[in-house]
């Protein structure tokens, strides 16, 4: 379903910036029911990285080639079917939902774009069923208007359930659950991999070292635009061998480390 070859994307001088080599000789590989966590810090280019593979950054050199298709060869005419076989979930659910839209309607929108006004009630439906699994089934939530009345959280999730509407064949997730709690952050990882066993790959964008393995059984590490280790998440954690995954592991919380007994319990 994607496979990238080499791919550097440079961004120009600004007057805000210096000229910005974002990716640097990139390559992976991505079947069908296969996940990749994108692992790194920010600035590390893991959102540059969703946004071409999307075809709204273009390579500088390198290729990205999306269900067979090389996107630096496709017209204009062509892209937005191969568009459509992909989900994307932004990393701003504030700023990537309809404002004006109800929660209903935003999830909905895709579907009416692609299938027609003609086929609404089928959209609702399934935009109902998604909200429901999401947990945001409620009329009241799903008549309100997205800038009104809806947590970062639940954004977040209204987000998800767009990307989802149209059966994707490849979901581009960039920090899709950073507005969770650990509940809901697990069950939306239960409902992406259901997906997966289904045929769908995923790309899942992330700094939380925990959650890429979760997300996925293979990982990609992210310094500064360079893929530095490659292989499987639990042996990142394990067994980390660049030195920036190993102050990545170094970071993470030791649920064995001594903790200080509170004065209160202490007696002092």
């Amino acid at each position: 379903m994607l496979d990238i070859r080499e791919l550097t994307i440079d961004f120009p001088p600004s007057r805000k910036r210096k000229a910005v080599r974002a990716l640097e000789r990139l390559s992976l590989r991505l079947a069908a029911g296969e996940s990749l966590s994108i692992i790194g810090e920010s600035g590390s280019g893991k959102t540059t990285l969703i946004r071409c593979v999307s075809a709204h950054v273009p390579p500088t050199f390198g290729t990205v080639s999306l269900f067979g298709a090389d996107l630096s060869k496709v017209s204009d005419g062509e892209l937005p079917a191969l568009r459509r076989r992909c989900g994307v979930v932004p990393q701003d659910p504030y700023g990537s939902l309809p404002p004006s839209l109800t929660v209903l309607e935003a999830v909905m929108e895709p579907w009416l774009l692609v299938k027609g006004r003609g086929d609404r009630q089928a959209g609702e439906r399934k935009a109902r069923e998604l909200l429901d699994e999401l947990g945001i089934g409620r009329e009241e939530i799903l008549s309100s208007r997205v800038r009104l009345s809806l947590s970062g959280g639940q954004r977040q999730r209204v987000a998800i359930a767009r990307a989802l509407v149209l059966d994707p064949e490849l979901l581009l997730c960039d920090e899709p659950t950073s507005m969770q709690d650990a509940s809901t952050r697990g069950d939306i990882l239960r409902i992406l991999q259901r997906r997966q066993e289904a045929g769908m790959a995923m790309l899942f964008v992330t700094h939380d070292l925990f959650l890429a393995r979760k997300a996925a059984r293979r990982g990609l590490v992210l310094y500064r635009g360079e893929a530095v280790e490659e292989g499987f998440c639990r042996d990142f954690l394990a067994a980390p061998k660049h030195p920036y995954t190993q102050a990545l592991v170094a970071a993470l919380p030791k649920l064995t480390s001594p903790e200080t007994t509170p004065a209160s319990e202490s007696g002092a």
